[in-house]
């Protein structure tokens, strides 16, 4: 859902260059038109439009793939009009869904026999996958406690500050307590000491993040599993543990095979992970995959038959595109693991090269490790003269996407540059990256000079009338955090200035 508002009051039109050539009258911008147009002047009044948004592949704010080999973009367009629910009127796209489900469950090292199917279903995101995922929690932990005589009106989830919006999502829409384990400065995700400590009889699962969206780093899954297992003895409770792997699940396995974070952990009880974000797929495919049969509760899957032959169901939407389930299979048949794991390989490579060109301008703190998703997160050492925020605005200008954020609770006041790693994001853009930065840096340093040069031989700036009790008026100098507080202001005003001009230039046609 977007929240939609209008560019300005009077502009109320839409207007292109080249579509004269084919329509002499403007469009409504907000009310559909009354007559048809030329399918030459739609395309063209589009694709003026289009041009105004950023280039996906300078995007450096989201772990999301924006590039994919021409063979599988054939493939994308060839069933782009399938729908992927209709299973029995396509069923070798269901067939290949299901072959992405067990190549995946046993990626994850699921306990399956050799004959047994995985358990697992394809999404829009990540996102419907925690949803679908939460739900299953919240109901087998529901059927327990009728059993056991016991309420079931307080359920619960642990998770870090620093999970992704959509745990909140699922906590609110879906009635469940979010119990978050706070950070601190240099320690960016969940503590697993602190979350079993949190953990309780209401609590229907703990998530742990296999990739934090902040810094990259992976949390101890291993270690929460271990202690998790200490409090179940302890309390007689079954507190079991989902992986939001979303980032790392397709990482992790390829460059860090020893770690234990999956169904190789017994407490692991269901995993997702985007396919659309390293799995190299572009966005609309998730994937939920639990350890067994067991663990999705039969009452969550709806059994319908008016697309054909009974098909059953678990997801929050029904009508879904088929060309990203596709997709995800030509990828894993066409990388295979040495595939994968030489893209993840690279990926890391591009990082340290990357990282070391920042830390060699000795300007910065990085906060991201260097195991883990493969991003740079770095900090000001240095915030007297300006920030992350005009460092991220300025970038802007040679086409860079640089997301600039402050930090969750308990660490809310430090604030982070991130620059993800994709699969198209080369060693040469890495270094014009780095280049760039120094510019910025360049321009922010000589600004600030001149500012406080400005601030140094203004008395409007420095000094400040004070009126005695006598009614005598006179000047004292400003504290230098009045002083800063002051060019702060001035800052304040000029990323303003820019955000309305980016605001304005939106809505140009």
């Amino acid at each position: 859902m977007v929240l939609s508002k209008t560019a300005s009051e009077s502009d109320v039109s839409v207007h292109s260059t080249f579509a004269s050539r084919y329509v002499r009258t403007s469009l409504p911008r907000f009310r559909m038109p009354e007559e048809s147009i030329p399918k030459d002047a739609a395309y063209q009044i589009i694709n003026d439009e289009l041009m105004l948004d950023g280039n996906p592949r300078l995007n450096l704010a989201s772990f999301v793939t924006t590039w994919m080999e021409p063979e599988c973009d054939k493939l994308i367009m060839a069933s782009i009009n399938k729908n992927y629910v209709d299973m029995d009127e396509y069923p070798v796209t269901t067939e290949l869904q299901n072959r992405c489900v067990n190549m995946i469950a046993h990626l994850f090292n699921a306990p399956l026999e050799e004959t047994e199917t995985a358990v697992g279903v394809g999404t829009v995101g990540s996102s419907e996958a925690i949803m679908l995922a939460g739900l299953a929690f919240k109901r087998k932990w529901q059927n327990k406690r009728k059993l056991e005589g016991k309420p079931i009106d307080k359920p619960n989830i642990v998770t870090g500050a620093n999970v992704q919006v959509c745990w909140e999502k699922f906590a609110r829409y879906f009635e469940v307590e979010l119990k978050e384990v706070k950070l601190s400065e240099g320690y960016y995700v969940m503590d697993p000491k602190k979350a079993v400590e949190l953990v309780d009889e209401n609590t229907i699962c703990v998530a742990a993040i296999l990739g934090s969206t902040l810094n990259g780093e992976f949390e101890d899954v291993k270690l929460l599993n271990d202690l998790l297992v200490e409090k179940n003895k302890e309390t007689g409770w079954d507190t079991p543990i989902h992986v939001d792997a979303a980032s790392g699940g397709f990482i992790a396995p390829f460059i860090y095979p020893e770690l234990e974070w999956d169904f190789r952990l017994p407490l692991v009880k269901s995993i997702n992970v985007s396919g659309h974000k390293y799995g190299l797929v572009y966005a609309g495919i998730g994937w939920a995959i639990w350890r067994s049969k067991d663990d999705l509760p039969e009452e969550l899957i709806f059994h319908i038959n008016y697309l054909g032959a009974d098909q059953p169901t678990f997801t929050l939407n029904f009508s879904k595109g088929s060309s990203q389930v596709i997709a995800q299979y030509y990828q894993m048949i066409r990388l295979g693991f040495e595939g994968y794991k030489g893209v993840m390989e690279n990926c890391r490579d591009n990082m340290i090269v990357l990282r070391e060109g920042l830390e060699k301008m000795g300007r910065f703190n990085i906060v991201s490790k260097d195991d883990g998703v493969p991003l740079v997160a770095f900090t000001l050492k240095d915030h007297t003269h300006f920030n992350e925020f005009q460092i991220s605005d300025l970038l802007r200008r040679f086409g860079w996407i640089v997301p600039a954020y402050s930090m969750p609770p308990d660490a809310q006041h430090i604030t982070v540059l991130r620059v993800v790693i994709r699969e198209d994001f080369s060693r040469t853009l890495a270094e014009r990256l780095v280049a760039d930065i120094e510019k910025v840096l360049h321009e922010l340093d000589v600004l600030a000079a001149r500012i406080r040069m400005i601030s140094s031989s203004s008395n409007v700036t420095v000094l400040e009338e004070v009126v005695k009790s006598n009614g005598e008026v006179v000047t004292a100098k400003k504290s230098d955090l009045e002083t800063q507080r002051e060019i702060t202001a001035v800052w304040k005003k000029f990323v303003l200035e820019r955000t309305k001009l980016n605001d304005k230039m939106n809505g140009v046609c």
